[in-house]
């Protein structure tokens, strides 16, 4: 859905995620199997994060979307790294921004988490979306875009050499903590989903959601700040609530309780069992 729904129609939908609907809502493992579980940089519990490991992974297990972050090389392509930093997650140091492609796409993103691993690459955005798209959904977070000006331009360009900027069931989103990111994304990428991340319990305000809904579809809260009250606050204004990052059982298991949309995951068989 588009955003600015009316505020008649946010008013339906709150009652109906009222606490009374939900006492004589469905409990059942059908209604379980309502939530998106989303592959946190891929099934990043199995195989190194951000690596066709995890992801094949991820497709393996029957999860609905891999969540990749996606930065620059200093000779302009897009890659696929958590930190901007390559230190943690490969045997290279140095700033992302500051390393070629071909620097980048030398190093071992695998041998860190065990010896099968060895040889993994850091993939490009190009290979993920070649490789993917018709396979599993994909949740594109721009990691730090304030660090590579234009990185948004690049990115809807991608898509729509694809075709992709116009996404069935929506199978492409993007996200980004940088607000003003996601802003320039929504006017260049229209039909396809956007979504704020947060940690903040200041934007988990009606006044903050409010805001949100002019331009997003998703608001993707860190689970600390997850409550009932506020799931339905989001439903309210026609947006979708996934939630990270989840890392045991019991965690799932409080998302799934607080009727969130979607939960990111390292580990997709904490959401569900089948996976």
């Amino acid at each position: 859905m588009r955003k600015g729904t009316l505020l008649g129609a946010g008013l339906a939908i709150a009652l109906f995620f009222s606490p009374l609907h939900q006492a004589f809502a469905s409990e059942s493992a059908g209604a379980r199997r309502q939530v998106d579980t989303v592959a946190h940089r891929g099934a990043s519990g199995y195989a190194p994060e951000n690596t066709i490991a995890a992801f094949d992974k991820a497709v393996e297990m029957k999860a609905d979307y891999i969540e990749i972050d996606v930065q620059r090389s200093k000779d302009g392509e897009l890659v696929i790294i958590h930190d901007t930093t390559v230190d943690r997650t490969t045997d290279g140091t140095g700033y992302v921004k500051d390393l070629t492609f071909e620097q980048i796409r030398s190093l071992d993103a695998g041998s860190w988490m065990g010896e099968r691993f060895k040889g993994e690459k850091i993939p490009t955005f190009d290979e993920i979306l070649d490789r993917y798209h018709g396979k599993i959904g994909i949740l594109v977070e721009l990691k730090a875009p304030e660090l590579y000006p234009g990185i948004e331009e690049t990115v809807a360009q991608k898509l729509k050499e694809r075709h992709l900027e116009k996404p069935q069931n929506e199978k492409i989103i993007i996200q980004s903590f940088n607000f003003d990111s996601m802003k320039k994304i929504n006017g260049l990428l229209p039909k396809v989903p956007v979504g704020v991340l947060t940690s903040s319990k200041e934007h988990t305000t009606e006044q903050a959601l409010k805001d949100f809904s002019a331009y997003a579809e998703y608001v993707n809260p860190h689970y600390s700040i997850v409550t009932e009250d506020f799931v339905q606050q989001v439903h309210a204004y026609d947006m979708k609530i996934q939630s990270w990052t989840v890392r045991k059982p019991e965690e799932a298991e409080f998302l799934l309780k607080m009727k969130v949309d979607g939960i990111i995951t390292d580990y997709p068989d904490y959401v569900d069992p089948r996976k």
